[in-house]
């Protein structure tokens, strides 16, 4: 996948601009660099203020001013109107904005599925911030392009696909909906340029992300062609119906085009069985799908990559960096087992783009036609902490989970039902509701989690994600959520 060619580049660029005293633009201005330099360095100064006092935990990890007061307290009329800002202004500015909002390196978040970036990643956005180089067309930026190949051929490899193909995304959904695509070119190669067969169908869990159903509204088989698969009480496939579910589709005069196991469920964090479901799918040839949006990661851990035992049976696999991997959003792998299978996801004809050698383009394996330089950030990341450094990350979030499904069972009041395999761990406290309780924490901005239902019943949601959240954390936590019930 990745090019063996280089290139010298024959010109040097120099900054050219005019700014005239009553600042306004003149034609050949391009960057006011000293106006750059200061609020770059403001920029770097408040984030490192922002990050730290957020890590010390003194602060609340939510706020949620309403829109009509935050905007004027942001001044955000008066500047898109008016403009003007300066770096003095700017860092006034950002310090009032970053007030705002979610703090993902609290020790108190514990919500949504989001990474607690590291500084690593923040450092690509901020070069493909000032270099824009769009690289799904590989002379718009073949250093970011390069980057991604190798980093996508790292993750292949970890998902066991030597002879495989992949790219990266902006975010699990349009990675789910990526390898939807390619499945139904396997199953219906004429549905490009034919349209859809009405007979298809995707069997997936009822605990399936929620963008699997939106793919297949999406593709133009309707949110009724995804048809549930008998799970257990905790949602997970149950192997022993998979031919019950088979038939029931087949029955219903539809033509399973693929196949969706969780690895991890983004409500409960548990692994579906991966080996049999795929040994199941090579039986009766299907298309094998692994949404390991976020419990892929656990690749890199010694300790946890059994539960994605079987992954390498899959026909496509998507995998967020943007969840464990601590890069900031967006950055999700959809990676296929035959390279050529997401080449056929998408047949599109365009002179302006699709003309000469398209060896290193990426733009034919993607919805995106401008894609930032995803793999920069992944990269990055593994330059500075490592393959083993990423790994003993998701291990130490893994175990910190383990640690509160450990207190919380101690306590009288406080209902587990299952132990955690991943970072998420859901939890109720009496019989009271449950989403109150929730709603209190986040107006008070003393802790943030979410919530899901099992078996119909709704549960509070732990997901530890932050680096600084420790037992300390998990023991207020739970003296909180009994304080208010």
């Amino acid at each position: 996948m990745t090019p063996n060619h280089t290139r010298t580049p024959k010109h040097t660029w120099t900054p050219k601009h005019t700014w005239t005293p009553d600042h306004t633009w003149t034609p050949d201005h391009t960057w006011d660099i000293d106006d750059f330099v200061q609020a770059a360095e403001a920029t770097v100064e408040g984030l490192a203020a922002y990050v730290r006092e957020s890590q010390d935990g003194e602060v609340p990890v939510i706020r949620r001013t309403p829109p009509g007061e935050l905007a004027g307290r942001l001044g955000l009329a008066r500047w898109i109107r008016e403009g003007g800002m300066t770096p003095e202004t700017y860092r006034e500015w950002l310090g009032a904005y970053l007030a705002e909002g979610t703090r993902l390196h609290h020790p108190a978040y514990l919500a949504h599925q989001t990474a607690a970036p590291d500084f690593p990643s923040a450092l690509a956005d901020f070069i493909h911030g000032a270099i824009n180089n769009p690289m799904a067309v590989y002379e718009m930026g073949a250093a970011a392009a390069t980057a991604e190949f190798e980093v996508l051929r790292w993750m292949l490899a970890k998902v066991g696909f030597p002879e495989g193909g992949g790219v990266l995304t902006h975010g699990g959904s349009l990675a789910n909906l990526t390898a939807m695509l390619a499945a139904r070119a396997a199953a219906a190669p004429d549905a490009w340029t034919e349209g859809v067969p009405g007979d298809l169908a995707i069997l997936a869990p009822p605990s399936a992300h929620y963008s699997i159903t939106r793919a297949a509204a999406i593709l133009g088989l309707g949110e009724r062609a995804v048809v549930p698969l008998d799970v257990d009480d905790l949602g997970r496939i149950d192997v022993a119906r998979l031919p019950e579910g088979l038939d029931r589709a087949r029955r219903a005069g539809r033509r399973p085009m693929a196949l969706v196991a969780a690895a991890c469920a983004t409500g409960t964090g548990l692994y579906d069985a991966l080996r049999p479901i795929g040994e199941f799918c090579a039986e009766h040839g299907l298309w094998y799908h692994v949404d390991g949006a976020h419990g892929a990661s656990a690749l890199l851990s010694e300790e946890h990559r059994h539960l994605l035992d079987g992954i390498e049976l899959a026909d496509s696999v998507i995998w967020d960096a943007h969840k464990m991997l601590r890069t900031a959003s967006l950055a999700a792998a959809v990676l296929v087992r035959r390279e050529g299978d997401l080449d056929a996801a998408f047949k599109q004809e365009a002179s302006y783009l699709f003309y000469g050698d398209q060896g290193f383009d990426l733009i034919g394996r993607t919805v995106e036609c401008s894609k930032a330089a995803l793999g920069t950030k992944v990269f990055l990341n593994l330059a500075w902490r490592g393959e083993r450094g990423l790994g003993e990350h998701v291990a130490a979030r893994y175990a910190t989970a383990h640690r509160f499904w450990e207190l919380a069972r101690e306590r009288p009041g406080f209902h587990c039902p299952y132990e955690p395999e991943s970072n998420i761990v859901c939890f109720r406290y009496g019989d009271g509701d449950q989403a109150e309780i929730r709603e209190t924490l986040l107006e008070e901005g003393s802790f943030h989690l979410t919530s899901a239902e099992i078996g119909g019943v709704r549960h509070l949601r732990v997901t530890v994600i932050a680096p600084a959240t420790d037992d300390k954390t998990l023991e207020a936590l739970l003296d909180r959520v009994a304080a208010l019930t």
